[in-house]
């Protein structure tokens, strides 16, 4: 919900300066202007494309971890400290493994979300996020200042 006043989520208010811009005359920046349009077509074909690029790395890795790193041979290891080892190296690869899982759902929300016309909108303030983050993190749901308030909690909560 935006706040009538503000225009912004009532949690997150802008800056009291930016609210009184346009009262007084005075324009935004050209960096502000250009991450508050929406996107073009052309920009959400590039999203589209750069999504699909990092799903399509995420299902080749778990395919060449099933079809490589799913066993360990005793045989091949001469003695308990290689195997140790060996399991170690394993585990740590399915952890990894696990965490793309999740990458990979987010990046299905994604594309969904290309597809309804809601990408680049932040799912808790609905302000639109940023073209640069964006373009860092395609697959996220969360503008800066709503990620940032999400880290924080974490950390204040454990």
């Amino acid at each position: 919900m935006r706040d009538p006043i503000y225009g912004c989520h009532p949690a997150r208010p802008l800056l009291w300066y930016r609210a009184f811009l346009p009262m007084a005359g005075g324009t935004l920046t050209q960096a502000q202007a250009t991450a508050a349009k929406p996107l073009n077509k052309k920009e959400l074909k590039k999203f589209q494309e750069m999504l699909e690029e990092k799903r399509r790395a995420v299902l080749d890795r778990a395919r060449k971890t099933l079809s490589e790193d799913m066993t360990l041979d005793t045989n091949d290891l001469p003695d308990e400290m290689d195997l140790a080892a060996s399991e170690y190296i394993q585990s740590f690869e399915f952890r990894l493994r696990g965490r793309e899982k999740i990458l990979l759902v987010k990046l299905d929300l994604a594309l969904k979300k290309i597809e309804e016309g809601s990408f680049g909108v932040c799912e808790l303030c609905e302000e639109p996020i940023g073209r640069k983050r964006l373009e860092a993190r395609p697959e996220t749901s969360l503008c800066i200042r709503c990620k940032e308030d999400q880290e924080r909690e974490e950390r204040t909560l454990g």
